[in-house]
């Protein structure tokens, strides 16, 4: 397709499924739960975390994730007893267990209470134009406590090649604009145009196919290419289309 085309094509796909409906079926249906801040990013960023594998599954343990911290997950973050921590060690989704998840909740107390909580981390060390030298600091900052060496495995760094893509979706979740009822749009001083795309299996077959994408593998350096061909499409919102790219790969076997 022509550019023409294929943004009018795309902007069709994002209209389709960037809408409360799409709820039902993404794991960004558990932060809606809540309304304080502080509740949603977190819940947020542990959902990320785990939103890997099976989607039906994804949604389930994230939920039971919420009920373990007593759907109060600032309060719990910020207050937790060593025995509360032990109470999480029954979690497990694939390779993420009670020990991942209590150093979790450990590095998430850290996070606000000596770096000023998630968005101020990734608004004070966010690029002009990309969010992913934040990704990589916040990487170095939530595991500055004592932490399992296996529990660092958990969160991406594109600084070493990775895309990244569960964090990229969490950032899209807490930047962009909350007027269609599925992003929060909470993040107020980030544009949407930092953000990069969550790109995996399915978004990187469809980019591919849409010739957004020429490099094979999922990486730190597809994210940046497919970054740039999407702001071509709207460099004001280019992660809308993670809507279409993901929207046509899933559910419609592009």
């Amino acid at each position: 397709m022509r550019k023409a085309e294929l943004k009018e094509f795309l902007d069709a796909k994002v209209k389709e499924y960037n809408r409360p409906s799409f709820l039902s079926t993404d794991p960004i249906q558990v932060p809606h739960h809540f309304t304080l801040k502080e509740d949603i990013e977190i819940s947020g960023f542990l959902t990320a975390t785990i939103a890997w594998g099976n989607r039906k599954s994804i949604i389930h343990n994230a939920l039971y994730l919420m009920d373990l911290l007593d759907r109060s997950p600032f309060q719990f973050v910020m207050e937790h007893s060593t025995n509360d921590l032990k109470n999480l060690d029954s979690f497990v989704h694939r390779t993420f267990n009670g020990i991942d998840l209590a150093y979790f909740i450990k590095g998430l107390q850290h996070i606000y209470r000596t770096h000023g909580g998630l968005e101020e981390v990734y608004t004070t060390y966010a690029h002009k134009k990309t969010l992913q030298p934040a990704i990589s600091v916040f990487k170095e900052l939530f595991f500055e406590l004592p932490h399992p060496k296996r529990t660092q495995k958990h969160i991406s760094d594109p600084g070493k090649g990775s895309a990244a893509k569960r964090i990229n979706m969490f950032l899209r979740w807490m930047v962009r604009d909350e007027r269609t009822g599925v992003d929060f749009g909470l993040w107020k001083d980030i544009s949407p145009s930092q953000l990069s795309c969550p790109l995996d299996v399915h978004s990187g077959k469809v980019a591919r196919k849409l010739g957004l994408l020429l490099r094979k593998q999922n990486d730190a350096r597809a994210v940046e290419e497919l970054d740039r061909n999407l702001r071509l499409l709207d460099p004001a919102d280019p992660v809308k289309y993670d809507f279409a790219l993901f929207g046509l790969g899933v559910f419609e076997k592009f």
